[in-house]
């Protein structure tokens, strides 16, 4: 079930989420859950949804992530590291990223976020670290 506030607040502070299509299901400190369609303007001559549509949802959804997590004082954060290991493409449905916190700390937030396919596989795993400004 899409979470419409969540969704909305993406948008807002990531317009680019929203020419992606990339939907909110949860959005809390502990876990944050969004998800992108398939749709072959998306993807590669294969048809398998594009690497960077995926960076994308994970980007986002653990930046999302990461502020949830910030330290008070904190007023944001910005990506400085993003390692993605891609494990298998995704070629119908959705694509769908599930951030956690591995560490938040007053300067750095690691967040680790695996993105399944609708079979529940996991088609790629990414370590995200983000400067707390």
């Amino acid at each position: 079930m899409t979470d419409v506030e969540g969704t909305a607040l993406f948008h807002k502070t990531m317009p680019f989420t929203e020419r992606l299509g990339i939907e909110v299901l949860e959005n809390t400190a502990g876990l944050v859950r969004s998800r992108i369609a398939w749709d072959e303007t998306l993807c590669t001559l294969g048809g398998a949804l594009h690497g960077g549509a995926l960076m994308s949802l994970a980007d986002a959804t653990g930046a999302v992530c990461a502020f949830l997590n910030l330290p008070e004082g904190g007023q944001g954060t910005t990506t400085i590291e993003s390692k993605t290991n891609f494990l298998r493409a995704v070629r119908s449905g959705h694509a769908t990223a599930t951030a956690k916190p591995l560490h938040a700390g007053r300067k750095v937030i690691v967040v680790e976020t695996e993105i399944h396919d609708d079979a529940g596989k996991l088609v790629a795993k990414v370590t995200q670290t983000q400067a707390v400004l």
